[in-house]
């Protein structure tokens, strides 16, 4: 990867596994041409290289669970040791220093209403050092959660994503998780290719009715295989929250518009002072202010935009984050 920046079959790659992140190797070489050893190799390279991991995760939106963007202000010299708490919860994820290191950034998506009130509640007003809790909750997505921000790299055409699009129907109803789904997410949120008897060994169900009962789980929506990498090696080190007032009427146009930017990766309507929340990707300060002063700025609708660059990234989607 030199000079830190992915090249086609490195972008091809991570959209394929977008597309399907337990595809496997001999299915992705076929759809992009290539042999299954150079994919093999690619996809070690990146992970040593690029911190690419593979993930399954719940959709607390189609689970209809609540998710919350806390904004937690701190003294400085103890932001790193929040973030780094926070980010060891399972509950958590896009943990962030910001605002010159004053302030911590972190989506939460409590499975239980006792797990908010415990972190809101209890442990963060403990904490030393914690001057202002900021608790914003997300109303609605318009980009995010399965749809990942390779995917706007038009990497893939439309034949090899329907290639690589995993087998089944989307299933009707409510997506739910039962009790006994939990050993096998357990595997899944650390690796989202563990193979199929490492799944039948901690599930304890044979490997047909794990194989069904994954295949069901992702049909329903109730998870969906992410990945994550650092945003630097695609050449995008610059990565800022943005949180946008609009007038009401234009909240839903402008999150709409927001959603298709090539600079955004999440976009979600939220409760509070701002009415979205954005996170975006940029290859330079200027690119970001480029784009605040362009494709945002020209958003009919919009009232007031605040911008806070992250420092450091503590936290993507698991934890430790590469190195």
């Amino acid at each position: 990867m030199e000079s830190d920046t992915l090249d086609r079959l490195d972008l091809q790659l991570l959209s394929a596994l977008e597309v399907d992140g337990r595809a496997s190797f001999s299915r992705i070489a076929a759809v992009l041409g290539v042999s299954d050893q150079t994919i093999a190799r690619r996809y070690r390279r990146l992970c040593a290289q690029g911190g690419l991991r593979v993930v399954v995760m719940r959709d607390a939106q189609r689970l209809g669970q609540d998710q919350w963007m806390l904004r937690i202000r701190c003294a400085p010299d103890s932001a790193l040791a929040i973030g780094e708490a926070l980010a060891r919860r399972p509950d958590t994820s896009w943990i962030g220093l910001a605002s010159g290191g004053t302030e911590v950034l972190c989506l939460t998506r409590p499975r239980t209403a006792g797990d908010h009130d415990e972190l809101l509640l209890g442990k963060l007003p403990r904490t030393p050092n914690v001057v202002e809790i900021r608790a914003l909750q997300l109303l609605h997505r318009f980009y995010g959660g399965a749809n990942g921000w390779i995917r706007k790299c038009a990497a893939l055409g439309d034949d090899q994503i329907a290639a690589l699009r995993p087998a089944g129907e989307p299933v009707s109803g409510p997506a739910r998780i039962e009790p006994e789904d939990e050993p096998l997410l357990a595997v899944l949120e650390r690796d989202g290719r563990a193979a199929y008897p490492e799944l039948q060994r901690a599930t304890g169900r044979s490997e047909s009715a794990v194989k069904r009962r994954l295949a069901a789980l992702r049909a329903s929506g109730a998870v969906y295989v992410d990945v994550e990498f650092r945003s630097e090696v695609a050449g995008r080190p610059v990565v800022a929250t943005l949180w946008i007032t609009t007038v009401p009427a234009a909240l839903h146009s402008v999150g709409e518009a927001l959603a298709g930017h090539e600079e955004t990766a999440w976009v979600s309507a939220t409760a509070g002072p701002s009415n979205l929340a954005v996170t975006a990707l940029f290859r330079s300060t200027a690119a970001l202010y480029a784009y605040l002063s362009g494709p945002l700025g020209g958003l009919a609708g919009v009232q007031h935009v605040e911008t806070t660059p992250f420092l450091r990234q503590v936290k993507k989607l698991t934890y430790p984050m590469p190195r």
